[in-house]
């Protein structure tokens, strides 16, 4: 990932709202959640999540589909495995013990065998 795409992307999440949203879609999985779900979960106006999800869309951070006439937005996930990597890409300088705990962190999470549920 280049700098100006990593500049976008946590320029796009740092908003708590568009936190929010972003990190709700992450937990959804590949089947995603239709806007309107998404707007009534986060209690905003349609037109606002709207504003939101296409700032994460343009920052490659989610994507949409149709279903129908529903719209359902889902995380890219290859894009934030990118956008994770590219901070941790220079960690340790040769001192693992610095990035020890991001590397503990991962094996905790729900997304590997063994995780935390």
């Amino acid at each position: 990932m280049e700098s100006k795409a990593a500049v976008a992307a946590l320029s796009a999440l740092a908003h708590e709202s568009r936190l929010s949203v972003f990190r709700m879609l992450v937990q959804a999985g590949r089947e995603g959640i239709a806007a309107g779900e998404i707007a009534r979960r986060q209690q905003v106006l349609p037109n606002t999540l709207s504003a939101n999800l296409n700032i994460l869309s343009h920052a490659g951070l989610v994507e949409s589909r149709r279903e129908g006439r529903t719209v359902i937005y889902t995380a890219r996930y290859n894009r934030m495995t990118e956008l994770l990597e590219f901070l941790m890409e220079d960690c340790c300088s040769g001192q693992p013990e610095i990035c020890a705990p991001l590397a503990d962190a991962v094996l905790r999470s729900q997304c590997l065998p063994g995780g935390s549920a």
